[in-house]
């Protein structure tokens, strides 16, 4: 049986969580269908739920509830400051395509 890996959050997602003072609310990672390539990231400021991972650093949260996380699994949470804006990513190893909008994914 293959260990399952949670998702794992840079320490620059967390200084960024920090900046905007996010707590206490986390950054709320899900996957919902739709989207161009037949699943989206949701990313959004929210409260924990009951059944959400919590990853912790720097004071900070972000969660992934639990039909989220096989979705999830290996992937790496980071912010992104680029000349067409800034933020929050997912490198997922287990999408098998991507969207230009970085948003969207298949597996």
């Amino acid at each position: 049986m293959a260990l399952t890996l949670p998702p794992r959050v840079t320490e620059r997602a967390f200084e960024r969580l920090a900046e905007i003072e996010a707590a206490p609310k986390a950054l709320r990672v899900a996957v919902e269908g739709g989207g161009c390539s037949g699943f989206q990231y949701e990313i959004t400021l929210d409260e924990p739920g009951a059944d959400d991972l919590v990853l912790e650093g720097l004071g900070q949260k972000v969660v992934v509830d639990s039909v989220s996380l096989p979705f999830l699994e290996n992937a790496t949470i980071d912010f992104s400051d680029e000349l067409i804006g800034a933020r929050f990513t997912v490198e997922n190893p287990n999408a098998s395509s991507s969207c230009g909008c970085g948003i969207s994914f298949s597996m």
